[in-house]
Formats: structure tokens, sequence, C-alpha cells
């Protein structure tokens, strides 16, 4: 869809004359390039264009701030009930009509957050098409106003806890109940849960958040210190070595496959590192994956990972202490032993960072739903395996913090993923549904299900794609636009919000700046405003005999001579990692917006063979998820923790690549097959036993028959251990091809068919 039509479509009407006049300003350009574009136009297009960011900005701003006096007012009101001694029926109904109010909140924030990323979206386009087809160099300047007015910048993180507060108050009576409690509380030191995965579009990651806080408050983990968390970054150090075991037993689902990792919250300076093991289990062993971790002091990383030092002594400082159960500090000193062991008999190097920020919807104390979403999702070479020290001889690289999107960085050192994920765990007992606001966002349009993602598996396939085989099977979904129409309504938006109105934003006001004044020579400036915030655009003058030539995202255009124009750059998804290293790290929520190239896959679509992952999402379509259980389409792959992998070699993709591909196989196929075995079994016992009673009480002709069939028998037996054996090593290497036996049944019919022939022809020769 072309963005002017999108924009069209998605503005709110009483909101219509607040955004950007990117018709007018297409419209302004290119009837002025096709007469002759001059410096005079240059300046009137400049000051059209600043005067639309200033409206953009001041109007955002308003909003915002009338969202939060809107909040003050509803806590006011919640404190003022909860204060007054009214019956509960009454009080009850006072809330109600308060959370009311909080749902129109909602909607507004919802609101304000497609407005701000519809106009930054039409800044950078319209920029775009006007460094393409006039013969001027703006975006570089432009990029210094737009930070000068960063309305893209704006933090809904602040308004998100407060309003999940609200919400949580106005739940439990206008009591907050949740305060003080230990958010971890309940979850233990191993984790044993059902978890499925999503990618969510930037699109949607504002009205998913909002409909999840509506039924889960956003979890705190500092409650006593403040509402607001001091950083909601997340970052974790993968280990691996050399021949990359850890990702090929991952990726393969290997019985047992460890993932071994060091993660910390918040910034650099954080002392606590948590040393954590996710570890793979089958579903015929009876037992589920789990993952397991103990905390070490960052003092102490480099000497535990080398083997000079043990958590022995800590340990017994605990138990001293009394602070965990015996049965935990058991197993933390098992667990302590068992990492550093693999460490060092595997010789494990740090390999790759994740660094997200992370929004996690719980209740304290309650880990019975829990849902995670991570956004700013990035991967970031640690090896040295190339000869360039990055981490060099310390369990993680110092050249980095959590900075996003790490523009020190050379882009083949960073992976930046270009869709948030969403993680919704459940402990629910046996037989018993989620809830059904679960069930109903799963199935929503928000969401797409992509089981089994890893953030590790994909940054090694991406970052150290030279050194692996196998790639993981959502490689075919990078390529395709993840977002769908709206299934139903989830109660975010306003009822009487008008939407895809076709509103004339030609005739929207316009903030004007100041008259441009003309400079002779090559540059055209503007004398700063008044205002300290605002600064004047220097724009690059080309000479007109020169031949200009860009290269776009439709191909390279020249300037020189006739020009031509075209709308490709209208299309939505052109925004790139340029744009966001120039206007810099942007709030949770929106970064992906600003962050959709994802560096991989323009590396993947400049390379002719890229056609191959785009071919494989007709192989394998991505699965459906359907009320509580989860189902999937034909010949999809399954997020089972029983599921495997088969590897498809596709012509083209490289030598010796694979494509991992999931395949489910059940506890219940090894069964069959055991069944299968034991039928062909019981026909030769049956078979030898009358055998047997040929030989020992028959005449001669019997006891050639019997002698017959008993070869027969231990034929089949040996040939039915055969086939068992044959089949399970298959099953167990998730081999897709056909598992069925055409040559044993008929050779047995002949067997058995000659061999009662032969009874007959000895009967009556010798009767």
């Amino acid at each position: 869809m072309k963005f002017g039509k999108q924009l069209r479509e998605n503005l709110l009407a009483d909101w219509k004359f607040y955004y950007i006049d990117y018709d007018g300003l297409k419209a302004f350009l290119y009837e002025r390039t096709r007469r002759g574009y001059t410096a005079s136009d240059e300046a009137e297009f400049v000051q059209r264009l600043e005067g639309e960011l200033d409206k953009v900005f001041n109007f955002q701003q308003a909003k915002a701030t009338e969202v939060k006096r809107l909040m003050e007012n509803a806590n006011s009101q919640i404190k003022l009930i909860s204060e007054t001694e009214a019956p509960q029926e009454a009080k009850a109904e006072q809330l109600s009509v308060i959370e009311a109010s909080i749902n129109k909140i909602i909607s507004e924030v919802n609101e304000l957050a497609i407005y701000t990323r519809m106009n930054f979206t039409g800044f950078i386009k319209i920029v775009k098409k006007h460094d393409k087809n006039a013969p001027f160099v703006l975006k570089p300047a432009f990029t210094v106003q737009m930070n000068n007015r960063p309305f893209f910048k704006e933090n809904f993180d602040e308004l998100l806890i407060e309003l999940s507060r609200l919400y949580d108050v106005v739940r439990n009576g206008g009591q907050d109940v949740n305060t003080g409690k230990d958010p971890q509380a309940g979850n233990g030191q191993n984790f044993v849960r059902n978890t499925t995965k999503y990618w969510v579009h930037p699109d949607n990651v504002m009205e998913l958040k909002l409909y999840i806080l509506k039924h889960l408050p956003v979890l705190i983990y500092n409650a006593k210190g403040g509402l607001k968390p001091p950083c909601p970054a997340i970052t974790s150090i993968y280990y691996d070595n050399d021949n990359l075991d850890l990702y090929r037993g991952r990726l393969e689902k290997s019985e047992g496959a460890e993932a071994i990792r060091l993660r910390w919250y918040g910034d650099m300076n954080t002392n606590e590192i948590f040393v954590e093991r996710k570890t793979h289990h089958e579903d015929w062993t009876g037992e589920k994956s789990v993952k397991e971790r103990f905390p070490i002091k960052e003092k102490y990383v480099n000497t535990y990972m080398s083997g000079e030092f043990t958590m022995e002594k800590k340990i017994q400082k605990m138990r001293e202490e009394g602070k965990k159960s015996e049965s935990d500090l058991n197993d933390m000193e098992e667990l302590s032993s068992e990492v550093q062991s693999s460490v060092l008999t595997k010789g494990l190097k740090p390999m790759v960072r994740t660094f997200y920020n992370r929004t996690a919807f719980q209740l304290p104390g309650d880990a019975r739903v829990r849902i995670s979403l991570d956004t700013e999702l990035t991967m970031i070479r640690e090896d040295n395996l190339d000869g360039h020290e990055r981490s060099g001889l310390n369990w993680r690289r110092m050249d980095i913090g959590v900075d996003y999107p790490f523009p020190q960085l050379p882009e083949s050192d960073v992976c930046r993923f270009p869709y948030a994920v969403l993680e919704v765990k459940l402990q629910t007992q046996a037989g018993v549904e989620p809830p059904s606001w679960v069930t109903n966002l799963v199935e929503s349009h928000l969401v797409e299900a992509v089981p089994k993602f890893s953030k590790f598996i994909h940054g090694v396939s991406t970052l150290l794609e030279e050194r692996v085989d196998v790639l993981p099977f959502w490689f075919s979904q990078m390529d395709r636009d993840i977002r769908k129409p709206p299934t139903h309504n989830l109660g975010i938006c306003r009822p009487d919000s008008t939407r895809n109105s076709y509103a004339d934003l030609s005739v929207a006001q316009h903030i004007r700046g100041e008259n441009q004044s003309q400079q002779q020579g090559s540059t055209l400036s503007r004398n700063p405003s008044d205002s300290g915030s605002q600064q004047g655009i220097e724009v690059v003058v080309k000479p007109r005999g020169a031949q200009t030539s860009r290269t776009g995202s439709s191909g390279r255009r020249n300037f020189s001579g006739s020009q031509q124009y075209d709308d490709y750059d209208d299309e939505q998804g052109e925004i790139d990692d340029e744009d966001t290293a120039l206007l810099g790290s942007t709030s949770s929520g929106h970064h992906s917006y600003f962050d959709r190239k994802h560096q991989h896959h323009l590396r993947v679509r400049k390379n002719p063979l890229s056609w191959i992952f785009s071919g494989l999402t007709r192989l394998h379509p991505m699965q459906q998820l359907h009320n509580s259980t989860t189902q999937y389409n034909t010949g999809t792959p399954s997020p089972d923790s029983g599921s495997g992998v088969t590897f498809q070699a596709r012509e083209g993709l490289g030598p010796n690549k694979r494509i991992a591909i999931p395949v489910r196989v059940e506890p219940k196929v090894f069964f069959a097959n055991e069944r299968t075995f034991l039928s062909w079994l019981n026909f030769s016992i049956v078979l030898g036993s009358l055998a047997l009673g040929l030989l020992n009480f028959g005449d001669t002709t019997s006891r050639v028959a019997g002698a017959v069939f008993t070869m027969i028998s231990m034929v089949v037996m040996i040939y039915a251990l055969f086939l068992f054996q044959w089949r399970a090593d298959r099953i167990r290497k998730r081999d897709p091809n056909p598992y069925d036996d055409r040559l044993g049944p008929t050779l047995l019919v002949f067997a058995l068919f000659a061999a009662v022939m032969l009874n007959f022809y000895l009967k009556f020769t010798h009767s």
C-alpha cells in the first residue's frame, strides 16, 4: 500500500488538520521539479516542511500533557473513593465509572502512538522523496531539526506503568494490594512453564501492550524504590565452542541439548550476574524442558568460567544464613558444578550477545500467567573467531553497553531484529483452560506465531552464517509482511473514533517559519529562529551542469537531462537503519518501526540466491494457534518440546547449507513401531509353534513341512528385528521419507504360499 493512502486511511477525523500534509508536500515537490526546481523553490519547501514539523510536535506535546492530566485526575478520584466511608456497593459503582474513563485514556494513548508513528514515517518518506527528485540534499540538516523537536521519542512506558497501576487498583476495589510484593515470588530457582512465542510488528506493539495491561499489571522489579524501573534492558552472553556444538544441538532439538548464558538486568554497572542453563528434553522421556540459574558476583565471573573459582563457599555462607531451603542450595551447588564442567570440557567461549528492553506483565507472586514483550532486540558478536578481538579473555566485550542501536559497531558485528518478540508463559494444571483473554490475544491480528524461536539461534545463524551449515526454519518468515487485517475488536480503540476518513490534508493549517533569504554561492541557509530550540537548515545545492546520481530503494536515478518521478518510496517499510542511526535511539514501543531493515536480510536480498528464503514460505506455512490447545496446519512445524527437526538441502542456498524444518515426533510414534515389531514377533511365534508340532509329532512329510515353516519363522523374527531397528533409527533422526514396508509382507505371502503348496505336494505324492 502506498504511504499516502495508508495515512489517509488511518488518520483520525478529529485530528485530521494536525497530521503532516504529506500529499500537499509531495504535490508541491513534483510540480516544482517538473518545471525546474530552483533555490527559491527549495526555500519554500523547507519552510513548509518546518511548519509541518512544528505543527506535529506542538500537537503531540499538547495531547501527551492532556493524557497525563487525565491520569492524574483518575488517580486522585481513586484515592478519594478509597478514603470515604461509603458502602462497598457505592464504591464499586464509582470505581466502574473510573474504569470506563481509564478505558478512554487507553484509547487516547493508542491513538497518540499511532499518530506519532504515522507522522514520523511521513517526514522520513517526504525527505527521501525530496532528496531523490530535487537537486538538493536535505536529509542530514532536517535530521537535526527533528532531533530538536523529537516528538517520535515520546516515552510511553511511564504512561503504561501508571495506567497499569490504575487498572490494578480499580480491579482490587481501590486498594493497591500488590505494592511491596516480591515480583519473583513463586517462580523458584528452576522454571517449568508452557511457553509459546510470537513476533509482533512494530505497528502493533502499543496496541498489544495496552490490551495486556487491561488484564495483567506491568511487573515492576523495584517496587520499593518507585514505579519507574531504572533500566528495562536485559543482556545475555551466550557461550559456545568453535564447532558451534551448542547451536547445533539447540537447533536440532537433540535430547539433553544445552544453552549456557550469562545474563544481567539493567546497565553495565550491575554487579549481580545470573548463570543460566536451558536444557531441552523430548516428550518421550517424560521430562519437561527446564531453565535453571544461580547468581554470581560480576568480579568472580572470569575465574568461575576458567575453573579457578567455585560456588562452594558462597553456598555454605547462604546455608548458614538460612536464606534458602536446603533443596534449593543443593540444586544450586549441583548446577554450578555442572555448568562449570560443561564450559571446561566443551571449550565454551563467549559467542553472541543479545540485548532487548523487556516489558513484563504478571501479578506479583502469581506465576500462572506471565507475558513478556521484548523490543529493540539486537544480536551482537562476542567471539574472536575471525581474528578480530572483541571480548578477548574477558567474559564479555566492554566497548559497548546498553546504548541501542549501537551505532559504534560495524554492521558485520550487529543484527537488529525487525520485530518485537512476545512470550506467553502459562503454569496451568492439566485440563485447565487458559484465560479467555489470552486465547483472544494469540488468535488476534496483533501476533504471528513462531514456535521455538530462539534469540541465540537467530544470532548465531545470522552473524556467523559462514560457519553454520544448518539455518532455522523461521528464515522463511523474514521477507514476508507479518501484518494481518484485524480479526476482532480488542476494546482498545474508542467506539466513537472515526478512521478511514479521506480528509483533505492539503487545507491543513500550516505553521509558517521565517522567510528564507537566498545566498550567493553553493549553499542556501536560513537564519536561526529567535526560539532557542530551532535552528536553520543548510541545504546543499548541486551544480546544475553536473550529473547527480543517488541510489535509492528503486535503483539508481540520474538527474542530468530529463527527470522522471515515481512513487516507489511511497510504499510502506522504507525506513532503514541509516534513519535510526541519525535520529538516535527511540522509546520502547516505537524503536523497531524506525529500525525495520534487518541487517542480515539486507545482505541476503543483495545475494542473487535470496529467492530461496521466500520460497520456503510456500513449503512450510507458519502455524495458527486456536483456543487453548496448539493446532497446526498440515505440514507445519510443531512447537511442543517433543518436536525435532529434519533438514532440506536447497539448491542455491550455498555449499553445505540446509534449512532445519521442525518435524513433530510424538511418543506414540515410538510405541507404534514397538507394536508393529511385537505383531511380527507374535506371528512368527505362532508359526514356529506350529512348525515344532509338525517336527515332533508328525510323519516324514510333516517333518519336512515343519522344517520349512521353522525356517520361515526364524527369518521373520530376524527381519522383524531389523525392521524395528531401522524404523527406530529413522524416527530418532526425523527422516521425513516414507516408513512403510512393501517388500516384507509380499515375500512372506509368497514364502507361506510356497510352503503350503510344498506340504500338499509331499502329502499326495507319498500317500
